[in-house]
């Protein structure tokens, strides 16, 4: 195996700059990797840190992406911009790993300047994100281009889950399945942990006394939100509803969930709407003391807010859609919900018996509390015995090495 003497990383999301998956992957897994050898991340941002055997450099912004343009288009020509500065500066690296579509094209550069090998990890496919024109418009067609040109250069392509693999061979017939692996998304075990207070509960109107159901991320189709707006008139009503939900994607979606939670809200107390992003500590208060957590995704090649759940000891809901059943053990760690899609889509056949069904699962954990310990002590002990991230960054590392 070869040796490598320092490893770059190159993503659109690092602290403090993180709203998704992919920015928390990256976080923990360059702090794991720099255990074991050098690691320089470069990032979208203003970031310039050193810290024992990690470099963190942000690139700034192309203040002239939205200048007498579609502002959809602002975003992905912006992400050309700091893929061309990422790849010219000097890079000493033995590998260089590009996450999400937003830096492929910089990791496809490095590779032919600097020559070095490039992988990337599929956090998620542009093919399978069609409700991306809402926020791109025609520039969705480039993101897509550059995940396409990324995946079929990339000397090794990591896939999160065994069905996002099956997904990147089926939407990509040119990749060589031998050069796509499969290594998950990890966790924390130390700082996702239970934890007793209760003070961001309260400070937010929660009532830390009373069962309550839990959705944390982003305003957008891919994460169902929708869906779960919904379900709320059928959840029973001694359930509180906690959405820490805010960025959403585009103006009408976040129309759609405000006019939604409003309708859902007449007559029915206790449907709380947090926008803003909390910390991650408060975070982890809210899954230590929910009831259930909720993850109503249509797309979701991982899931890691199911792992972040459970990690607290939460029982889950979750669709059963892409990396999810890989993550979540029916009537093991929390309850699967099927979630048939209309052929070539990521709309359900039937939304209203998607959502009947999400609130069925809802009530059955959530007016439970015996079925609420036995998910809540089995899902932390999966994620311990299979998701921890000194594991796979060892597995990342002996990738790299291989190539």
């Amino acid at each position: 195996m070869a040796n490598i003497s320092k490893v770059a990383l190159f993503t659109n999301e690092f602290p403090p700059h993180v709203y998704g998956g992919a920015g928390v992957h990256v976080e923990y897994l360059s702090r794991e990797l720099a255990k074991l050898v050098p690691v320089e991340v470069r990032c979208f941002g203003e970031q310039d840190e050193t810290a024992p055997n990690l470099r963190i450099r942000g690139y700034g912004p192309w203040l002239e992406a939205k200048k007498d343009t579609d502002p959809r288009f602002g975003g992905a020509l912006d992400a050309v911009y700091r893929s061309l500065a990422m790849a010219k500066d000097n890079l000493d690296a033995s590998i260089v790993h590009s996450h999400t579509w937003y830096v492929q094209f910089a990791g496809f550069l490095a590779k032919k300047l600097w020559g070095v090998p490039f992988v990337l990890t599929t956090h998620s496919l542009e093919p399978l994100r069609p409700w991306k024109v809402e926020q791109l418009g025609n520039a969705y067609h480039l993101s897509t281009w550059i995940e396409n040109n990324g995946i079929l250069e990339a000397d090794a392509i990591v896939s999160v889950s065994q069905e996002t693999r099956n997904d990147v061979l089926r939407c990509f017939p040119g990749v060589d399945p031998a050069k796509v692996h499969v290594i998950h998304n990890g966790i924390d075990l130390e700082e996702y942990r239970k934890n007793e207070s209760v003070e961001a509960l309260v400070k937010r109107g929660v009532d830390p006394e009373k069962p309550f159901v839990l959705f944390v991320g982003r305003i957008t189709r891919q994460k169902g939100i929708i869906h779960l707006v919904n379900a709320i008139p059928k959840i029973d009503p001694s359930i509180q509803v906690v959405l820490c939900a805010g960025a959403p994607d585009t103006p009408e979606i976040g129309k759609e969930m405000a006019d939604g939670v409003e309708a859902v809200s007449v007559g029915r107390p206790g449907v709380i709407w947090i926008r803003e992003m909390l910390p991650r500590e408060d975070v982890i208060q809210f899954y230590s003391h929910a009831a259930v957590f909720c993850c109503p995704s249509v797309y979701e090649p991982f899931g890691i807010i199911n792992l972040e759940a459970m990690a607290c000891e939460t029982a889950v809901v979750a669709s059963a859609i892409g990396g999810i059943p890989e993550v979540v053990v029916p009537e093991q760690t929390g309850l699967l919900v099927d979630l048939q899609l209309k052929p070539g889509t990521f709309d359900p056949q039937d939304p209203k018996k998607y959502s009947a069904d999400l609130a069925a699962a809802i009530n059955r954990v959530g007016l439970d509390p015996v079925l609420q310990e036995k998910f809540g002590c089995n899902g932390r002990k999966r994620v311990e015995d299979h998701f921890s991230w000194t594991s796979i960054a060892k597995r990342t590392l002996d990738l790299y090495r291989s190539l």
